[in-house]
């Protein structure tokens, strides 16, 4: 199977590109125009270059993936996202707490969760248990202030209704943005955890199935059972360590901005651009 090169940054000295080339031993350097940022796709590269490119593009400060010549997005059926810190900047938890004044001690649970550090469901319930007793409005107010769509996420999910992709938001987070951002970018499925309310204010537990590692890969399965897609034609996008099993099932796996260990697991990893950048590999 041929494979060609990517690279891509804000943007790519022409110096790096004709280094790569030769390091890859490619056949041929093309420009990508369909995003807004630099990219170029270098043809028929050879894979055993890999761990040398790996090394030069991470000291450079480019992005890289080896994808199979010829391969279009429309060869996939559906894209799985992870919504906190991929679909969107922020982990609304973290937001959340800090309208409780507990943002430092939430956010390092979830830094350590999102590092495959400490179980995960357990340290959703410690999380969540700092919320007890915030008015049921912070979460409009973490959706309307806070909230912030990650660069390139409009021009991924556009490219994906252009080429009928079905999009499924599957996340560890909660009900309330999820459902939001669903409505708001025409996302087909969402799936995430219910914050228990009572009297207008937040008890400090969710309820239902939780959306956990094995929750999240199961939704994508289940999803891609009923539109009849086989493992290949799914994508799967994340960034922590409870993405892993989502990553798995699908057949191709982006891990963006992501901990070291999703790094380490995914077909490709995007660090220095944004969501668009999923478009470029298959431009």
């Amino acid at each position: 199977m041929s494979l060609d090169l990517v690279i891509q940054a804000e943007e790519v000295p022409t110096s790096d590109v004709k280094m790569l080339y030769v390091m890859s031993g490619a056949a041929g350097i093309s420009r990508i125009e369909t995003v807004a940022h630099q990219a170029f796709r270098l043809s028929a590269a050879n894979l055993e270059s890999r761990a040398a490119v790996h090394a030069y593009c991470q000291q450079s400060g480019l992005d890289f993936a080896f994808v199979p010549a010829g391969k279009g997005l429309a060869d996939y059926g559906l894209i799985a996202m992870d919504m906190d810190s991929t679909l969107i900047t922020i982990e609304c938890i973290d937001e959340i707490a800090d309208f409780a004044g507990r943002k430092a001690q939430v956010a390092s649970i979830t830094a350590s969760a999102m590092r495959g550090e400490i179980d995960w469901p357990e340290s959703l319930r410690q999380r969540v248990s700092q919320l007890a007793g915030l008015p049921e409005s912070v979460l409009q107010r973490v959706f309307d202030e806070r909230l912030k769509l990650t660069p390139g996420a409009e021009t991924l999910i556009a490219a994906a209704k252009k080429h009928r992709i079905k999009l499924l938001l599957v996340s560890g987070g909660f009900t309330f943005f999820t459902d939001r951002l669903r409505a708001r970018l025409n996302i087909d499925y969402a799936f995430s955890n219910a914050l228990e309310i009572a009297d207008g204010k937040i008890t400090g537990n969710v309820i239902g199935p939780l959306c956990d590692a094995a929750g999240k890969a199961q939704h994508l399965r289940e999803t891609a059972a009923a539109l009849s897609l086989p493992q290949e034609r799914c994508m799967a996008i994340g960034d922590g360590a409870n993405d892993l099993k989502m990553l798995a099932a699908a057949g191709f796996s982006v891990a963006y901005r992501a901990k070291p260990v999703v790094q380490a697991q995914a077909s490709v990893a995007i660090n220095h651009v944004g969501l668009d950048g999923v478009v470029a590999l298959f431009a």
